[in-house]
């Protein structure tokens, strides 16, 4: 498993077998997204601000385009208040 991809499933209590939601449509998500490139994002590349469960979909079409990068930092600073550790 990825670091990033545990640093995601540990922070809100996930498990392999567990069904988690794209954060954007609620489809089955098949990646964590690096919200902020890791080429640009640097020190928090894999910081859980930074990352996000997207399905494949919401993944290619609005997860590497910078046109989108706001609004899924929005949806996933929702997700980050409903959780608050």
């Amino acid at each position: 498993m990825k670091k990033y991809t545990k640093v995601y499933m540990d922070y809100f209590g996930y498990d392999v077998s567990d069904f988690i939601g794209c954060e954007v449509c609620g489809a089955k998500a098949n990646d964590i997204h690096h919200i902020l490139a890791r080429s640009i994002a640097k020190s928090k590349e894999n910081d859980i601000t930074n990352l996000m469960a997207l399905c494949r979909n919401c993944h290619s079409s609005k997860g590497d385009r910078k046109q989108f990068r706001e609004f899924l930092q929005n949806i996933h600073n929702q997700k980050l208040k409903q959780c608050k550790k």
